[in-house]
């Protein structure tokens, strides 16, 4: 991340409105884009670098998802032979620039104001010792809550509950009423979704950060995160007994096939509403969970940029930085994904209302401090901490003789290590 690096970067952003075709080189991207709309976004930016004469080369790794891509590119990068770009995001940003393998963009950054367009919480999670070293494409949303509108109304709730005690009375009406109060898919992760998003109502965004995020063991130890426990175990007897081991696009089709009446999810899941032509504010509503209509759990799509040997790769690499932050790559791409901009202040005149409400609250909380970082979907933690984490949690949800206390001192050892 030397000033040369920089200055290179400088020298392509100039470039940008040259349009020169000496500029051309390969970009190779680690990505996982590869479904629905996201793969017809990759294809659109493969096209926008290949206007400026750029080629585009997946980076491909078969079998084993995330964990086997990660083990070969490290493999490589080791090696000498990185790619120009690669999807990591949240703590993993992090140790990556600390083996000295990414590229400072912050030239890129200046010369395109990304301090001013990006939210502070979000751009320090793109820096590494102060300099930008990524780029954000999106943001997701988590804690949403997803409702049937005709469950709704046949059990006879009126409205979205905005406390659990709004909640438990209306999962009640649901139950009573023949349906599955709450869908969830019982795989660790889905679990841990669903214990951030009870921690930030029970306590807040300010208690959530404390706990979960800066790992504090008062906060761990406290009476909030006691009720937040407490809470988490009540919503399980709303589940049903095929909930263990189910993927969370089936626990989405429950409610949009009106088997259940809501779940926890992020609005990864509105895109399977949307898929079967489903409206927002008709047949499926969409509202923060109970508790934490000010606040926001955020999970950001980012490509960290490596250094590269080629000066032509470089180039074609400063302007796929150029346009994943771009105001028409982001629209377009996340109009696909069901995600939002992760720009501030970005026109919203053709998404959907569940994404206007989404950026609005997302201005709204990054300026008052209440937008935090998603634990489950690794934004704040490293991967073991967050491993210990969700396996605490997950255990504690299947196993109901395990008691609050004793989970509580599992959630106390994961802050061990950071203790001095």
């Amino acid at each position: 991340m030397s000033f040369p690096s920089s200055l290179r970067y400088l020298c392509a952003a100039v470039a940008l409105c040259a349009g020169a075709s000496l500029w051309a080189g390969e970009v190779e991207v680690l990505h996982y884009w590869t479904s629905g709309g996201e793969a017809k976004s990759v294809a659109e930016l493969k096209g926008m670098m290949a206007l400026r004469g750029h080629s585009w080369k997946d980076f491909t790794v078969t079998g084993g998802g995330g964990q086997n891509a990660m083990a070969v590119l490290k493999q490589r990068v080791l090696a000498g032979n990185a790619p120009a770009a690669a999807n990591i995001k949240g703590p993993a940003i992090q140790e990556w620039a600390e083996l000295n393998v990414l590229t400072s963009l912050d030239a890129m950054a200046s010369f395109e104001r990304w301090d001013e367009v990006l939210p502070k919480v979000v751009a320090d999670q793109m820096k590494y010792k102060g300099r930008y070293v990524a780029v954000p494409v999106n943001v997701h949303r988590v804690n949403w809550l997803w409702a049937n509108s005709a469950v709704l109304k046949k059990a006879g709730v009126a409205s979205l509950p905005k406390t659990y005690d709004e909640f438990f009375a209306a999962a009640d009406k649901i139950k009573a009423a023949g349906f599955v109060p709450v869908a969830h898919g019982g795989q660790d992760w889905q679990d841990f979704t669903v214990f951030e998003t009870v921690v930030l109502g029970v306590g807040g965004a300010a208690f959530y950060d404390k706990a979960l995020v800066k790992l504090d063991r008062a906060a761990l130890a406290s009476d909030e995160m006691r009720k937040s426990l407490e809470v988490f175990r009540r919503i399980k007897a709303y589940t049903d007994d095929k909930s263990p081991g189910r993927d969370w696009n089936v626990t989405t089709e429950m409610v949009i096939n009106g088997k259940a009446g809501f779940q926890f999810m992020g609005d990864w899941a509105k895109g399977e509403f949307l898929a079967v032509g489903q409206t927002p504010g008709k047949d499926f509503t969409c509202s923060a969970a109970p508790g934490t209509e000010k606040a926001y759990t955020f999970n950001v799509d980012s490509f960290a940029m490596f250094q590269l040997k080629s000066w032509e790769a470089q180039k074609a690499q400063g302007y796929l930085a150029y346009l994943l932050m771009g105001k028409d790559f982001q629209e377009k791409f996340n109009l696909r994904k069901g995600s939002i901009p992760v720009r501030l202040n970005m026109p919203m005149d053709k998404f959907d209302e569940c994404a206007k409400t989404s950026s609005k609250d997302f201005v709204t909380t990054s300026a008052s401090g209440t937008l935090v970082p998603s634990v489950a979907h690794g934004m704040a933690l490293s991967s073991s901490q967050q491993a210990s984490m969700r396996s605490a949690v997950s255990e504690f949800w299947n196993n109901d003789k395990l008691t609050v206390n004793e989970t509580l001192s599992k959630l106390l050892a994961v802050s061990a290590p950071k203790q001095k």
